[in-house]
C-alpha cells in the first residue's frame, strides 16, 4: 500500500464531504476555519512509502497526529514514512471538545477511529464519518488514553485516570462502547503526562509512559495480563519538563517500531525513535516541525 494510499484510507475515516451535520450531545460540527500552518521539515515531503518500510501492526501502528486549535478546529498530520509529517488537512470544528483518544478498533494496525470526551464528560466515538454516543460522566477523568489492548482482546483498552489519582481499565466493545471499569491501581495523580502506543520493548505487548512533577519519564512495561497490565515502573531520562506535550502515534519512521513525540514549550516538535529495546527505549530527538505551540492539545 503506498503512502498516498494510507492517507486517503486514514483520512477517509475522518473528513466527510458535508460541511456541516448534526452531532450527538453537546457536539456541532461547522465549516472549516483556517490558522497559520505548523513548519518544518514534516512538510512537503514525497507522498511514496519509504523503501523497507515495515507493514503497521498492533505493537507498531500507523496513527496520524491530531492537533486541535482553541476554536476546536482539528487538523490531522499522517506520517510521511521518513519521520516527518505530510502537510496537514483539516477537518471538522468540534465545539465543547475537552480531550481525544485515537484507536485502532479491529487492532489492524491502522487508526480507524477516535474517542473524543467533550466538556460535559460525554464520550462519543467517531468512526466511518459519523458519531455516536458511547458513555457518560467522563468529566471525572483528566487523562484519557488507548495503548492498544492489554490483555489479548480483540478490541483495545482505554485507560482513564480520575481526579483521586485513581488508573481505570475500559475493555471497548465491536460497536464501540465499554466495557464497566476495571481499577489498575491509585496514584497515578504524581504524573503531568502519561501517553502511550504500541510496544516500546520489543516483546509485542503495549506499553506506557509517565512522567512524573520532576521531569522524569517512566516506562511502564505491558504484561499482557488484562487483571494485572503493567510491571514495576522504570526510568527512562530525567529533563523531560521541557515538554509541554507527551504524544504516542505509533510507528511514525516505518521502521517498525513504536516513537515518541514531544512538543517543546517554543513550539517545536521532537520525534524520539523507539530502538525497540527496554533499556534504552529511545533513540536521540530529532526535530520535526515547529509551530505546534498553537494547538491547545495534541492526540
Amino acid at each position: 500500500m503506498t503512502q498516498s494510499s494510507r492517507r486517503a484510507r486514514a483520512l477517509s475515516h475522518l473528513v466527510t464531504p458535508a460541511i456541516a451535520v448534526a452531532l450527538v450531545g453537546t457536539t456541532t460540527g461547522t465549516a472549516l476555519a483556517d490558522a497559520p500552518a505548523a513548519t518544518g521539515p514534516a512538510k512537503n515531503v514525497a507522498r511514496s512509502a519509504a523503501a523497507g518500510q515495515h507493514k503497521p501492526t498492533p505493537a507498531a501502528p500507523l496513527f496520524f497526529l491530531s492537533g486541535i486549535l482553541p476554536s476546536g478546529q482539528m487538523y490531522a498530520y499522517l506520517p510521511d514514512g521518513k519521520g516527518g509529517f505530510d502537510d496537514r488537512s483539516g477537518a471538522y470544528v468540534w465545539p465543547h471538545f475537552r480531550y481525544g483518544v485515537s484507536i485502532d478498533p479491529d487492532l489492524t494496525g491502522y487508526q480507524d477511529g477516535a474517542y473524543h470526551v467533550m466538556d460535559d464528560g460525554t464520550v462519543n466515538l467517531w468512526r466511518n464519518g459519523r458519531l455516536k454516543k458511547v458513555a457518560t460522566g467522563w468529566g471525572q477523568y483528566n487523562v484519557a488514553l488507548s495503548p492498544g489492548t492489554l490483555g489479548g482482546a480483540k478490541h483495545p483498552d482505554l485507560l482513564a485516570r480520575d481526579r483521586q489519582g485513581v488508573l481505570w481499565r475500559f475493555q471497548t466493545r465491536a460497536d464501540g462502547t465499554l466495557a464497566p471499569r476495571v481499577e489498575i491501581g491509585p496514584g497515578w495523580n504524581r504524573f503531568t503526562q502519561i501517553t502511550g502506543q504500541g510496544d516500546l520493548t520489543g516483546d509485542g505487548k503495549p506499553d506506557i509512559l509517565a512522567r512524573d512533577e520532576q521531569g522524569i519519564l517512566w516506562l511502564y512495561k505491558g504484561t499482557g495480563d488484562g487483571r494485572k497490565p503493567f510491571a514495576s515502573r522504570v526510568k527512562v531520562a530525567p529533563g523531560w519538563n521541557q515538554f509541554s506535550k507527551l504524544v504516542a502515534t505509533g510507528d511514525v519512521d516505518g521502521d517498525g517500531h513504536s516513537d515518541l513525540l514531544a512538543r517543546d514549550r517554543k513550539g517545536k516538535l521532537w520525534l524520539y525513535k523507539g530502538t525497540g529495546k527496554a533499556a534504552t527505549p529511545f533513540k536521540s530527538r530529532v526535530e520535526i516541525g515547529t509551530g505546534f505551540n498553537q494547538y491547545r492539545d495534541l492526540f
